[in-house]
């Protein structure tokens, strides 16, 4: 099940990515026929949505809505097919990671207190057996730590406490996988954006150095499209690492968890035997 819900993650971000750069690849052929045809289009759909009632402001934010979208794609295709690429797919296998953890982290989560109550009961109504047919029927590590212990509960409190240290070792490295994929991406995402940034720039010093004279104009355009990959980059790490922080909260709250009720199945393990 996990991995089904990675692939779908990973297939719809990579749908994402190769729609925007289906996008930012149709560059217009003819400039002044675009034109020509988009203002007769816009013609059209004002008269369109005058017969149908709608408003002026609708409209407006309509168009608000095209020109945001016009914008992204410019700045995309000004920024390079390279290093904008690489970014785009610093985000895609990110997020696909980080969305991955996120429903194994959730899926994960379990009514602790409601599973210490079953036990609970099941130890005093069923024994041991009774209560491991409980923990088999639970999914999430609390409840895969709970089975090993009463595993091992015919051998004592202290083998069955060990086993519970262990087993939990196990489940919090199962809880961390992907995350320092995760980092990796946040940390990549920056250095591919300043790295574009100084190939930018050394190209813009390039064109100085070809035309023979320092043009602000030259200068100012050339640095802007440089600096493109850098904002890129940034917001791209941001974004990661908002997602990676909630991870890190959920794990550290799973963790919590499973501490908590792993001494509380201890103390009923060991009320149990004081009762035998």
């Amino acid at each position: 099940m996990k991995k089904l819900f990675a692939f779908v993650a990973v297939l719809m971000m990579l749908g994402f990515g190769a729609s925007i750069n289906a996008l930012a690849q149709d560059e217009p052929i003819d400039t002044t026929a675009v034109e020509q045809v988009a203002d007769s289009a816009a013609t059209d759909t004002v008269a369109a949505v005058e017969e149908e009632g709608v408003t002026v402001g609708d409209e407006a934010e309509l168009e608000e809505g095209g020109e945001l979208h016009k914008k992204i794609k410019a700045k995309f295709i000004e920024g390079g097919a390279s290093f904008m690429g690489a970014l785009l797919l610093t985000l895609i296998f990110g997020l696909a990671l980080a969305i991955e953890r996120i429903i194994y982290l959730n899926l994960a989560t379990t009514n602790t207190k409601k599973l210490l109550d079953n036990v609970e009961t099941a130890l005093e109504s069923g024994g041991v057996d009774a209560a491991k047919e409980i923990c088999r029927d639970t999914r999430g590590p609390v409840a895969s730590i709970f089975y090993q212990g009463l595993d091992r509960a015919d051998e004592g409190v202290e083998a069955a406490e060990k086993s519970l240290v262990a087993y939990g070792s196990v489940q919090m490295g199962l809880l961390e996988k992907n995350l320092s994929w995760i980092s990796l991406f946040i940390a990549i995402a920056p250095m591919l954006g300043f790295m574009g940034t100084v190939i930018g720039m050394i190209a813009a010093f390039d064109q100085i150095r070809m035309a023979g004279n320092v043009s602000a104009q030259l200068v100012a355009g050339g640095i802007q499209i440089a600096l493109i990959t850098t904002v890129t980059g940034l917001i791209i790490a941001v974004i990661l690492q908002i997602f990676y922080n909630y991870i890190l909260s959920k794990i550290d709250s799973l963790v919590n968890s499973m501490e908590d009720s792993s001494i509380t199945l201890i103390d009923l393990l060991i009320k149990h035997n004081l009762k035998k």
